[in-house]
C-alpha cells in the first residue's frame, strides 16, 4: 500500500536530470561555446549596425517597409510608435531587443525551414519530429532558463538561445504545412515534365508554400518578443529589463513604459511581415 500512496518519491528524475546536465557541462563545455559562437557573432554585428544607424534612419527605413508591404496607415503608425519609444527613453533597449529578435528569426529560419520542409515530404520525420515540437511549444519559459544558463552562462546571447528554441515549433510546423497542402497534381505534372525531386521542391513546392512559411515565420516572431521579458531575467537586456526592474521593485510605471514599448514594436513587425506575405 505505501507504493499506491505515493507519499515518497518513487523514481528520482530530478536527480538524473542533474547529473546529466552537470556531465554535459563538464565534458562538453568548448563544444557549447563553439556552438555558441556564430549566435554571438551575428548578435554582436546586428547590434552594432542598429546602434550605428542614427534614429531617423532606422524610422525611415521601418516606414518605407511598413509603406511598401502594409500601406500607409502602417507606415504612419510605425512612425508614430518608433518616434513614442524614443521619446520614452527605450531607443537603445528598443534597438537591443529588435537585434535580438532578428538574430533569433535567422536562425529559426536557418533551422527550421529545412526541418519543416522534410517534415512536409515525409510521414516517417514527421512523426519523429513531432513529439520534440509538442515538448518544445507546451515546456513552460521560465524551465528553458535553468539549461542554457548552465550551459552557456548568463548574458544577451544566452537568452537568444532560449528565445530560439522556444520560437522554432511554429516555422517547422507551418513549413511543413504549405509543403503538404500543395496539390498533388501540380507535382505530378513537374514530374511528368522530367523535373528532379530538388526542382519540383525549387520550382512547385516553396512558391505554393510560401504564404504558409510567412505566417510561421510572423508567429516565430511574435514568439521571440514573447521571450524579451523573460530573457532579461538571465540578463539578456533589451526592453525587457525595465519590466524586470518594475516587477523587482514594484514601480508600475516603469514596468508599464517597457511592456508598452514590447507591445507596440510587436504590432509593428506584425504588420510588417503580415503585409509582406500578402504580398
Amino acid at each position: 500500500m505505501g507504493f499506491l500512496s505515493f507519499e515518497e518519491q518513487i523514481i528520482p528524475l530530478d536527480d538524473w536530470v542533474q547529473h546529466g546536465v552537470d556531465w554535459l557541462v563538464f565534458n562538453y563545455r568548448e563544444f557549447f561555446q563553439v556552438l555558441k559562437a556564430p549566435i554571438e557573432l551575428t548578435l554582436n554585428g546586428l547590434e552594432w549596425f542598429f546602434a550605428a544607424l542614427p534614429p531617423l534612419v532606422v524610422i525611415l527605413l521601418f516606414a518605407v517597409a511598413a509603406w511598401r508591404y502594409a500601406g500607409k496607415r502602417v507606415a504612419a503608425f510605425t512612425v508614430a510608435t518608433l518616434v513614442l519609444v524614443g521619446c520614452l527613453g527605450l531607443w537603445e533597449a528598443t534597438m537591443t531587443t529588435l537585434s535580438m529578435v532578428v538574430c533569433s528569426v535567422v536562425f529559426c529560419g536557418v533551422v527550421g525551414v529545412p526541418l519543416g520542409i522534410g517534415a512536409g515530404r515525409s510521414d516517417r520525420f514527421e512523426m519523429l519530429l513531432r513529439p520534440f515540437l509538442d515538448a518544445m511549444q507546451t515546456t513552460p519559459a521560465f524551465v528553458y532558463l535553468v539549461p542554457v544558463v548552465m550551459l552557456f552562462s548568463i548574458g544577451t546571447v544566452s537568452g537568444v538561445l532560449a528565445t530560439i528554441v522556444f520560437a522554432l515549433p511554429p516555422i517547422i510546423r507551418l513549413t511543413s504545412l504549405g509543403i503538404r497542402q500543395v496539390h498533388p497534381e501540380l507535382v505530378e505534372a513537374a514530374i511528368a515534365f522530367g523535373a528532379t525531386p530538388m526542382q519540383v521542391l525549387q520550382k512547385v513546392q516553396l512558391p505554393q508554400a510560401l504564404p504558409s512559411i510567412m505566417a510561421g515565420l510572423n508567429q516565430t516572431i511574435m514568439m521571440a518578443l514573447s521571450m524579451v521579458v523573460i530573457a532579461a531575467l538571465i540578463g539578456a537586456g533589451g526592453l525587457g529589463n525595465p519590466v524586470v526592474q518594475g516587477l523587482n521593485t514594484l514601480e508600475i510605471g516603469v514596468a508599464t513604459v517597457g511592456g508598452l514599448s514590447i507591445v507596440l514594436l510587436a504590432m509593428v513587425l506584425d504588420r510588417i511581415t503580415q503585409g509582406f506575405a500578402k504580398r
